[in-house]
C-alpha cells in the first residue's frame, strides 16, 4: 500500500487509468446492463478534481463507456485505443461482415470492431472451439482475432492497445506518475506502459476468468469491483 499512499500525496502530478468491465461495473451476462454504481460514480468525481487525469480506457466505444459510467469529467479511450487511430475506421465493413455472417448470437457491433461473446453458453469449451473457426476466418483476411474474457474480439490490424493510448495520454498530460486497473489480458499492454515512469502502480482486478500474468505483474492485488471502489477511496 505503500505506492498507492505516495501516489495519492502528490495527486496533481499523477493520472489514474481504469478499465470498465470488471473493474469499475461488475461483470454481467448482458454487456448492455453494465452498470457502475453510484457510490463509485461519486468517488469517480471526487478524483476527477483531485488527480491531474482520471481516464478511462475500455474495449467498449467511448460513447457506451461514458454512458455506463456516467461521470463526464473524466477522458474516455474506447475500443483498446482503437479510437484514436484513423487508420482503423477503413477496415470496420470487413469486420462487421465476418461477425454478422458468423451466425453468433451474441454480437457486440462497435465503430471499428467486433465482439462476439459467450458468457451465457451453456457449454463455453464447445462455443470457444466454434469461435476459433470464426478467428480463423477473420485472420485468413488480415484481421486480428482475440479471446479475452469468455469473448471474442475481431480487430483491425493496426498497432493500437490499451497500452499505445496510455503512452498517448500520458505524452499529452506531461504527467510522470500513474495508476492503471485491469482484470483482463489487454490490461497488461496497459501494465507495460507504465514501465520506466517516475512511479507505477498496477492494480489487477484478479478473477478465476484474469490471465495469471495480470496477478503476476500487478503491485496492488484486489479481487473484484468492490474492494477496488475501496481502494479508490484510500486515493
Amino acid at each position: 500500500m505503500d505506492v498507492l499512499s505516495r501516489l495519492a500525496a502528490d495527486p496533481r502530478a499523477a493520472a489514474l487509468f481504469l478499465d470498465v468491465d470488471g473493474v469499475l461495473a461488475p461483470i454481467v451476462d448482458d454487456p448492455g446492463r453494465a452498470r457502475v454504481p453510484d457510490a463509485v460514480r461519486a468517488e469517480l468525481r471526487r478524483l476527477a478534481g483531485r488527480y491531474g487525469l482520471v481516464a478511462c480506457v475500455t474495449g467498449r466505444p467511448s460513447a457506451d463507456a461514458q454512458r455506463i459510467v456516467g461521470v463526464p469529467e473524466l477522458r474516455y479511450v474506447g475500443e483498446h485505443g482503437l479510437e484514436l487511430e484513423p487508420e482503423a475506421a477503413r477496415f470496420a465493413d470487413e469486420i462487421h461482415r465476418i461477425a454478422d455472417e458468423s451466425g453468433w448470437p451474441t454480437v457486440e457491433r462497435k465503430p471499428h470492431s467486433a465482439a462476439l461473446h459467450y458468457r451465457t453458453a451453456s457449454d463455453p469449451q464447445g462455443a470457444r472451439r466454434r469461435l476459433e473457426a470464426v478467428a480463423g476466418t477473420a485472420r485468413a483476411q488480415g484481421l486480428e482475432a482475440r479471446f479475452g474474457r469468455l469473448v471474442l474480439e475481431l480487430l483491425p490490424p493496426v498497432a493500437a492497445t490499451k497500452g499505445t493510448a496510455v503512452r498517448r495520454l500520458l505524452a499529452e498530460s506531461g504527467l510522470a506518475r500513474a495508476l492503471y486497473a485491469g482484470d483482463d489480458t489487454t490490461d497488461l499492454d496497459a501494465f507495460a506502459a507504465l514501465d520506466g515512469l517516475e512511479l507505477a502502480v498496477r492494480v489487477a482486478v484478479a478473477s478465476p476468468e484474469s490471465p495469471p500474468e495480470l496477478r503476476a505483474r500487478a503491485n496492488v492485488v484486489v479481487a473484484s469491483p468492490a474492494e477496488l471502489a475501496q481502494l479508490l477511496r484510500s486515493l
